[in-house]
């Protein structure tokens, strides 16, 4: 092993091929991982201004595989995780380094990021991304059943499949569910806060233009939270603007005539549950699949119905990931769809990589042209578009500003008869 320029450079490897090639890879895999292990020192590679913090590409020519790693150390570094939406908002795309730039600098100095969720790619709601996200305790996008990666309140990172339980309770009692900042349905109901952009950008529809009730919680909108909202003004038309303080609910033309005809006065509830709860998460972000679950790779399902979305698991690509133990975190992206470069991994591949790399839990994000790994102030990793393709959401880690010292205590004037 070499260790030059903060890269790792594996030689003498087979090709991948049969059996052999099979055990080939696994011993790649287990070089590779040994010098960057979970709860182990970083054997050569980048370290930042931030202490626990370090970047190492590891090459490997034979197969040809290009893998790049930032390491957290959990005990050293002054570090938060926080997701981040193209232009500050719920929808659009925009570069990773243009979302780390527009990331509020009271939260702190962005250290490293990865691209996030797989997104919706054009039309009116391009950007919308496939399941949750809360920015700052902030939801933007609703559960949609798939797997996310969040910061509990207490700060601790979960994995796991989250399932939306939001609902509108109309006067009456009845109960339908709601989708956020989403196209909605023909026959659905969709919730549109401000952070959707200036105009919830439907057609035709019934549209509530809600307002805050005395005493209820509101905007912005959080998890596990129950609103009381009262209509404004009903609307007929759709693309309802979005004002600061108001949100809009689109109840689909299918189900407008068989919900409660409102009037402007009447008051509706909004219950924003979800199934684990993501009660005060400050951050989450979806993705999928799992990848480690315990310590252990996680086999992949044959399908009911065969689709793209399962073959490309089987193939290689450029892929990102997340993972973690007691000790560290790691930011995974393997480049991919370059020949001479790197050819990608499966999925297995890169569960089996991060298991050797220690890691207890792990989820992959979006991959092929959106995967990228940004690094101290700049992209470390080769896109295979050849360039940042514009993305939905991204994850990043800042280093936590500095504790303000306290002010220094002024001493004691001295009394009567005291002498100094």
């Amino acid at each position: 092993m070499i260790l030059s320029g903060g890269k790792t450079r594996l030689n003498g490897l087979q090709r991948h091929q049969g059996r052999r090639g099979q055990r080939a890879l696994s011993v790649a895999l287990s070089v590779l991982a040994a010098g960057l292990a979970c709860g182990d020192d970083a054997t050569g590679g980048l370290a930042s201004a931030t202490p626990g913090v370090s970047y190492t590409n590891h090459v490997v020519p034979d197969v040809p595989w290009s893998i790049h790693v930032v390491r957290i150390d959990r005990a050293k570094a002054p570090v938060e995780f926080h997701s981040a939406h193209a232009n500050g908002g719920a929808l659009g795309l925009s570069a990773i380094s243009a979302q780390i730039k527009q990331l509020s600098a009271a939260l702190g100095t962005p250290v490293a990021a990865v691209n996030g969720d797989f997104y919706q790619r054009d039309r009116a709601y391009a950007g919308d991304p496939r399941g949750v996200q809360i920015v700052n305790g902030e939801v933007i996008s609703a559960p949609g059943g798939g797997v996310a990666f969040w910061i509990d309140a207490f700060g601790h990172p979960r994995v796991g499949n989250v399932t939306s339980l939001f609902q509108v309770i109309w006067p009456g009692g009845a109960k339908t569910p709601f989708g956020l900042n989403c196209q909605r349905p023909t026959n659905g109901v969709t919730l549109y806060t401000p952070a959707l952009g200036p105009s919830t950008h439907t057609a035709g529809g019934r549209e509530l233009v809600l307002e805050r009730t005395a005493g209820s919680p509101w905007l912005p909108l959080g998890m596990a939270e129950t609103y009381t909202a009262r209509v404004r003004e009903v609307r007929e038309a759709g693309d309802t603007a979005l004002a600061p303080e108001t949100m809009v609910l689109s109840i689909g033309p299918g189900l407008a005539r068989t919900l409660p005809d409102l009037k402007a006065g009447a008051e509706v509830k909004l219950l924003t549950a979800s199934s684990p709860t993501l009660w005060h998460a400050p951050t989450a972000i979806g993705g999928g699949p799992m990848l480690v679950r315990g310590g252990r790779p996680l086999k992949r399902g044959q399908p009911v119905v065969e689709s793209y979305e399962f073959s490309s698991m089987l193939e290689r690509h450029p892929r990102t990931a997340i993972g973690w133990n007691r000790t560290h975190f790691v930011l995974v992206e393997v480049d991919g769809r370059q020949k001479k470069l790197s050819v990608g991994m499966t999925l297995e591949e890169l569960a089996a990589y991060l298991v050797k790399l220690g890691c207890q839990e792990a989820m992959n994000f979006d991959g092929g042209g959106s995967a990228i790994l940004w690094y101290d102030g700049k992209v470390r990793n080769k896109p295979c578009d050849g360039y940042e393709r514009p993305i939905a959401n991204s994850l990043i880690v800042v280093r936590k500003p500095a504790a303000p010292r306290p002010a220094a205590a002024s001493p004691p004037s001295p009394g009567p008869g005291r002498a100094e």
